[in-house]
C-alpha cells in the first residue's frame, strides 16, 4: 500500500460518515416524558440533594467515576513535536478510543491553549470536580514533570502523564523479563539511556526501583552524556548525570548489557551494537522509525533480545498495555492517587503474564503459530483478553495495600466477572474472525449499497483485504457516494432498476 494511500485512508477515515472519532452516548432511557423529567427537571433536583448532603454520592449518581480526561497542550505530540492544542486534539480523541475499547472508560479529550504552568495547572485543578481521574498527555519537558507532580500533590483523584509513566511500565515489565532470558541481574547490568525526556527520566526511575544500579546508567541528550560537568543542566538531568569522562552513545555503548532509546531514528549502528556485552537487550523505541532498524539489529546479533515501539515487529512497547488497565484498577477503588506501588504491580502483573500460555485466539488475532515467553515474546501483545482481568486487580490491589483506595474491594471473584463484561470479548471474537477472513476473502454482495453506511462497510471490506465485495443499488448514488467517500476501486455495481436490469 503506497504511503499517499495510507494517509487518504486516515483522514477519511477521521472526517467521514462524520468527523472525529468519539461523541456522547446516553445510558439512560429517554424516549418518554416521564424519562425526560427524571433525567432533568424536576428529577433531577433529587440526586443534586443527595450529592449536596454528601459530596461522595457524587459517584453513586453521576459518571464521575467512570470518565476520565485526557487533557494536552499539544507541546509534544508523539512523532509530530510541539503542533499545538487543536492539532494535537485527533490524538487526544485516539486516546479516549481506547480507554473505551480496552477498559470501557469514558475518556473526554480536554486540549489547553496554555504553555504556562500555573495556568494549565490551575484550569484542570478548577475543572477536577468533573472526572475520576486526569490522564495528561502530550506535554514537553520539563513543564511535564511540574505539572503532574502538582496536580499529583494538589488533586484527591487519579493523575498520570502517560508519556512519562506509561512507557516505563510497559518497557520495564519488559526488560525484567528479558533480562531473566538473558540471564542477567537488574543490579548489575550496564544501561544506556538515548534520550533524556519525560519518558526517558521516568523509565529510570522506575528500573531503579526495581534494582538497577544508578552507578551503572549513562544517559544521554541531544548533547550527548549527561556528565555532572555540564552546565544548566535540570533537576531531572543532574540525577542521571555521571562522572565518567566520556561523551558519546558509541563509547557509552562499549560492554553495555541494555540500550534503551528514546530519542530519534537511525543513532545506533551495527558497529556500536557489535560493541555491547553477550545476549544484549535493545529497545529501540523511538516511533515510527526506531534507534536502529530491526532488521539490521537482529542481522547483526543473533543473540540479541530486542523490542521497538512499532506493531509490525516482536516485542511491541505499546502503551495501551497500560494506561487503560491501570486507571481501570484505581477508579474501581477509587483510588486518590496513582502511586509507586500501583505502578510497580502493574509491571509485575505484565511480566507474569507474558509467561503464561497463551490463548489460541490470541495466535490468531495475531496470526502466529504458538506465541510463547521468549526472545520474541516478552510482553504480552494488546488484544490479549487476560489483560483486564489480570492488570486492573493487581493495581487495585496495590492501592489499597498502600492506602491510596477510598472503596476497597472485597469480592475479588464478582470483580474479576465485572471486568470481564466490561472487556467486551464479542468485540475481539469479531476482530479474530475478521483476521481470518483476510486469509481466504470471499466475494460478498452489499445490498443498500447506495446508502453511506453499508458502502462505507464495503469500503472497509475491500479495504482491509476482508473480502470482495459486490455493491447492489443505485449505480448513480453509488458512484457520487464512492466519490464523496474517495473510494476509487473498481468495484462490481448491480443496478436492479437500472438498464442493465432489462437486458
Amino acid at each position: 500500500m503506497s504511503k499517499e494511500t495510507k494517509r487518504r485512508q486516515a483522514l477519511i477515515y477521521h472526517a467521514k460518515p462524520q468527523p472525529g472519532k468519539i461523541a456522547i452516548v446516553p445510558t439512560k432511557p429517554y424516549s418518554t416524558q416521564r424519562d425526560l423529567a427524571l433525567a432533568y427537571s424536576p428529577g433531577v433536583a433529587e440526586p443534586c440533594k443527595e450529592i449536596h448532603r454528601d459530596v461522595n454520592q457524587v459517584y453513586k449518581y453521576t459518571a464521575k467515576g467512570n470518565l476520565v480526561a485526557v487533557i494536552s497542550n499539544g507541546t509534544a505530540v508523539l512523532g509530530l513535536g510541539d503542533i499545538g492544542p487543536e492539532a494535537s486534539k485527533p490524538v487526544m480523541e485516539g486516546k479516549c478510543l481506547l480507554f473505551k475499547i480496552f477498559a470501557d472508560i469514558d475518556g473526554i479529550d480536554i486540549e489547553l491553549d496554555t504553555r504556562d504552568v500555573d495556568t494549565f495547572v490551575e484550569t484542570v485543578k478548577i475543572m477536577a470536580p468533573t472526572f475520576g481521574g486526569i490522564n495528561l498527555e502530550d506535554i514537553k519537558a520539563p513543564e511535564a514533570f511540574e505539572i503532574e507532580r502538582r496536580l499529583k500533590e494538589e488533586l484527591d483523584i487519579p493523575v498520570m502523564h502517560d508519556d512519562q509513566h506509561g512507557t516505563a511500565i510497559i518497557s520495564a515489565a519488559a526488560l525484567l523479563n528479558a533480562l531473566e532470558l538473558a540471564g542477567k541481574d537488574i543490579d548489575k547490568v550496564r544501561i544506556v539511556i538515548s534520550g533524556a525526556g519525560a519518558a526517558a527520566v521516568s523509565c529510570t526511575r522506575l528500573y531503579k526501583a526495581f534494582g538497577a544500579n544508578a552507578a551503572n546508567i549513562l544517559m544521554l541528550d541531544s548533547k550527548g552524556i549527561i556528565r555532572k560537568d555540564r552546565e544548566n543542566l535540570t533537576p531531572e538531568k543532574l540525577e542521571f548525570a555521571t562522572d565518567l569522562k566520556i561523551d558519546t552513545l558509541e563509547e557509552a555503548l562499549v560492554g553495555a548489557d541494555v540500550f534503551i532509546g528514546l530519542s530519534v531514528a537511525d543513532i545506533m549502528t551495527a558497529e556500536m551494537l557489535l560493541s555491547m556485552a553477550e545476549n544484549p537487550i535493545v529497545f529501540a523505541m523511538a516511533n515510527p522509525d526506531p534507534e536502529i532498524n530491526y532488521d539490521v539489529a537482529v542481522g547483526t546479533r543473533e543473540d540479541i533480545i530486542m523490542a521497538t515501539g512499532r506493531s509490525d515487529h516482536p516485542n511491541q512497547v505499546n502503551n495501551v498495555l497500560g494506561f487503560p488497565f491501570i486507571f481501570r484498577g484505581a477508579l474501581d477503588v477509587r483510588a486518590t492517587k496513582i502511586n509507586e506501588a500501583m505502578k510497580m504491580a502493574a509491571v509485575k502483573a505484565l511480566a507474569n503474564l507474558a509467561k503464561e500460555p497463551v490463548p489460541e485466539q490470541v495466535n490468531i488475532v495475531y496470526g502466529e503459530t504458538r506465541l510463547a515467553f521468549g526472545r520474541d515474546y516478552i510482553i504480552p501483545k494488546p488484544f490479549d483478553p487476560r489483560l483486564i482481568s489480570e492488570i486492573p486487580p493487581a493495581v487495585a490491589k496495590a492501592a489499597m495495600e498502600s492506602g491510596v483506595a477510598r472503596e476497597p474491594i472485597t469480592d475479588w471473584d464478582r470483580y474479576e466477572t465485572e471486568l470481564l463484561v466490561r472487556s467486551g470479548d464479542e468485540k475481539k471474537v469479531m476482530r479474530m474472525l475478521m483476521n481470518r477472513a483476510k486469509g481466504k476473502p470471499k466475494r460478498i454482495v452489499f445490498a443498500e449499497a447506495d446508502q453511506l453506511d453499508v458502502l462505507k462497510t464495503a469500503q472497509i471490506a475491500y479495504e482491509e483485504g476482508i473480502a470482495h465485495p459486490i455493491l447492489l443499488g443505485n449505480r448513480a448514488l453509488i458512484e457520487s457516494l464512492m466519490r464523496e467517500l474517495e473510494f476509487d476501486a473498481e468495484i462490481p455495481i448491480i443496478d436492479q432498476f437500472g438498464p442493465e436490469s432489462l437486458e
